[in-house]
């Protein structure tokens, strides 16, 4: 028997990342009326039009889909108000929604999981951008929707720990688990009418722009420290390059995932420097910054696979002492950089 205080939801998103949210919301007592998600894109090297991965899901439980390419077209606006929402619930939608869709539900708003503790990271790219901070936590907030980016007053805050070698992906599929658990925790207090709303503190605000070919390029001259989070921010996809200048040649290698540490008694070493050694028996690495050392532990040469850093020196001819180049982020074109590596950020 159905619920008396059951809602009739419809769900906004498009990525990986929101498809938690939307099962856990299928699966639970209330009703999710209706999905609307980005049109068909074309994907893959044939660029053949496919679903996203929250269309799909509504494809699989027959719930009824809209496609538009604009969220506030009179036709999607008609086709909304047709399935009479209670409540819109956001997550990592990808278009701005217009105020006739806002307030079209009869709770009068949206709410929305965004990946961050507001009103710290607000914008595109809240995940990565946390890790890149070496932050050491992060969070979703549920708030409401409103006109502004992720300014609206919040309901609920979840916070996680952010790991010392974690990646934007991995992250990611954290954050996307606590967001389906906070969505639905705010949505019982929307239908049990106990729900209570904070402003965000406009002095505490910080935002969070798409990450750049430019964020994944490591100049050696910055601390390890930030050189670990650096990468671990654009990581496992494209992963932050160096570059080996051999002659005329120039060998981009990627970095996938490290660690760091400060100190040493390597005061006055040229930072790019390569040190070699052996760990327990197996060959490592460890490359002299501008403060610290970072120490690789998953590499990659051009054309080939990430690899444990000791299978990659086992292959690839590194020479002690050997320098990589001092290269600044500006500098280089070297590095292509998908900007939805981490298949979107949990927000609207």
């Amino acid at each position: 028997m159905a619920r008396a205080d059951a809602l009739r939801i419809i769900f906004f998103g498009t990525p990986e990342i929101a498809v938690p949210t939307l099962e856990a919301l299928i699966a639970g007592p209330h009703e999710v009326v209706g999905v609307v998600s980005q049109p068909d894109r074309g994907r893959g090297r044939g660029r053949k039009l496919s679903p996203s991965p929250i269309s799909e899901v509504a494809l699989r439980e027959e719930i009824p889909l809209i496609r538009p390419e604009k969220v506030g077209d009179p036709e999607a606006v008609a086709a909304l108000a047709t399935l009479q929402p209670d409540l819109g619930v956001v997550v990592a939608f990808g278009q701005f929604i217009p105020k006739k869709v806002r307030e079209m539900p009869t709770a009068g708003y949206l709410i929305n999981a965004h990946a961050s503790l507001l009103p710290k990271y607000r914008g595109a790219a809240p995940i990565a951008r946390a890790i890149l901070d070496a932050e050491t936590e992060t969070g979703v907030s549920v708030m409401r929707v409103e006109k502004e980016m992720d300014a609206g007053p919040f309901a609920l805050m979840k916070r996680i720990p952010i790991g010392p070698t974690e990646n934007v992906v991995e992250l990611s599929e954290r954050i996307a688990t606590v967001a389906a658990d906070a969505i639905g925790e705010a949505v019982e207090q929307i239908a049990e009418k106990r729900i209570t709303w904070t402003e965000q503190d406009a002095d505490a605000v910080t935002f969070a722009a798409k990450i750049e070919k430019s964020d994944a390029v490591l100049d050696l001259r910055e601390s390890a420290r930030a050189l670990a989070a650096r990468l671990h921010a654009v990581s496992p996809k494209p992963g932050g390059a160096i570059t080996l200048e051999r002659g005329d040649e120039a060998i981009v290698l990627k970095i996938s995932r490290a660690e760091w540490f400060g100190g040493g008694d390597d005061s006055g070493a040229i930072p790019g420097t390569a040190v070699l050694g052996k760990e327990e028996g197996e060959p490592d690495l460890r490359i002299i910054t501008g403060e610290g050392s970072l120490v690789p532990l998953v590499m990659q040469r051009p054309g080939g696979k990430p690899l444990p850093v000791a299978d990659f020196l086992r292959g690839f001819d590194l020479a002690e002492g050997e320098c990589f180049s001092l290269i600044e982020a500006s500098d280089s074109a070297e590095t292509s950089y998908a900007p939805d590596a981490h298949k979107g950020s949990v927000s609207a």
